[in-house]
């Protein structure tokens, strides 16, 4: 069988984008790993499943801006368990300033999701 173990995702905020994911996904954390030899230092979050995601922060990364309607990554989707919940964390996310870029709303392939963006523009969606 073959799945997959994490996604990668690098941060200027290491521990703000932690804090973002334990707090409005209950994600919970390893230690902080830091790679003496390179010097990046990077999280695993789990949430409550076999899929994790990986925050990184590398100092020599050169940050560029970038549109949501490019090629390759474009969000990370979280089941939570209910249309109701979608709509309260959508409502929570959107009072502690977060944008609100879609939803929430029934797609035509039949989720019912929301959209936002958090921390360092990572697009999260939010589905039942």
């Amino acid at each position: 069988m073959i799945k997959i173990d994490h996604i990668a995702v690098h941060v200027k905020d290491l521990e703000g984008v932690k804090e973002f994911f334990i707090k409005y996904f209950n994600a919970k954390s390893n230690e902080l790993y830091v790679n003496p030899v390179k010097g990046n230092r990077s999280y695993f979050l789990s949430f409550g499943n076999d899929a994790r995601l990986e925050i990184i922060d590398k100092p020599e990364i050169e940050w560029v801006e970038r549109n949501f309607r490019e090629s390759g990554y474009h969000h990370l989707a979280f089941s939570i368990g209910g249309k109701d919940k979608v709509d309260k964390l959508t409502e929570r996310m959107l009072n502690d300033g977060f944008k609100v870029l879609s939803g929430p709303r029934l797609t035509g392939d039949g989720y019912y999701e929301s959209c936002i963006c958090g921390p360092e523009d990572i697009v999260i969606e939010i589905t039942e």
